[in-house]
């Protein structure tokens, strides 16, 4: 994957590339730097929007409380053989 950032209008730009999957549908990767950057996360859900000048990417804000939950989510499936053991020491 190549990246660049730059500076346009007070905006971060950044640079990726797609990625041909096996079914044909294809990926586009996010740079580490602009999900660190942003509000971002993983498994957020993104309309497209295609226009003259190109494509823009616009998150799909869904209920804060269900976006709260699915990042609990990710973090106790990540976490999961640690939460375990923390909870058997805690006599749980």
């Amino acid at each position: 994957m190549f990246y660049e950032n730059a500076c346009n209008h007070g905006a971060m730009m950044f640079k990726t590339t797609t990625h041909r999957l096996e079914d044909g549908s294809g990926v586009l990767l996010l740079p580490r730097e602009m999900l660190d950057s942003s509000t971002l996360q993983v498994g957020d859900e993104f309309q497209i929007v295609e226009t003259d000048d190109g494509v823009i990417l616009k998150p799909i804000r869904h209920d804060n409380h269900q976006r709260q939950m699915n990042a609990a989510r990710d973090i106790m499936d990540k976490y999961e053989a640690e939460l375990l053991q923390l909870a058997s020491r805690l006599g749980c």
